[in-house]
């Protein structure tokens, strides 16, 4: 059965529809900064530790920067999918 709503229902439907894709909208974009600045924090304590890391043994530079460079890019890849996710659901 479907009903016919009145033009003033109607306008109160459409409103209340558009307030909530703009808050959708503002809870991807406050996801979206939040897995950035998680994906900051994490990159760079990553930085940090390599670098002490080398400066208590440089002849293990190499090794730690590839291992440094494999870490980051997890988190990077995790970051990815993250914003990804939250602009999936602003739009589903």
């Amino acid at each position: 059965m479907i009903q016919d709503f009145t033009p003033e229902q109607q306008a109160a439907i459409d409103t209340a529809a558009s307030h909530f894709l703009g808050i959708a909208k503002m809870g991807a974009g406050l996801g979206a900064g939040i897995a950035a600045i998680g994906a900051g924090l994490g990159i760079g304590r990553i930085g940090a530790s390599a670098n002490e890391g080398i400066a208590r043994q440089p002849e293990a530079a190499g090794d730690i920067r590839g291992g440094s460079i494999i870490l980051a890019a997890f988190i990077e890849g995790v970051s990815l999918f993250a914003v990804v996710v939250t602009i999936i659901i602003a739009f589903a």
